[in-house]
């Protein structure tokens, strides 16, 4: 199947509507009906706000997170057309993606 790889790139401890952005933009995917997304933490990165890396205690809370969701071109659409509609200020990537379950022998 043709579709998206759809990337969020935020910070760990940034909030929108008192949730952490992480979790709502999970809460929202499947709220919306995704059919699932993920979380992943950056050991360093670097961006607008300079350099950050996971070794310095002060910047606990501080490094980038990354939420990824592999999506149709519908649902990328409507996905971030809601996200516009929360005026979310938000930073995300698009890439094509092809994807497929692989069925394995029945035991």
């Amino acid at each position: 199947m043709k579709g998206l790889y759809l990337r969020f790139y935020v910070q760990e401890d940034k909030k929108i509507h008192h949730v952490l952005v992480y979790e709502w933009l999970l809460e929202q995917a499947r709220r919306l009906g995704l059919s699932g997304g993920s979380v992943f933490k950056a050991m360093a990165g670097f961006g607008r706000h300079g350099l950050l890396e996971d070794h310095f205690f002060e910047l606990s809370g501080r490094l980038p997170v990354v939420v990824e969701f592999v999506v149709t071109e519908e649902e990328a659409d409507r996905f971030l057309a809601f996200i516009q509609s929360e005026e979310a200020t938000l930073f995300y990537a698009k890439m094509p993606a092809e994807f497929a379950w692989i069925k394995g022998p029945r035991a």
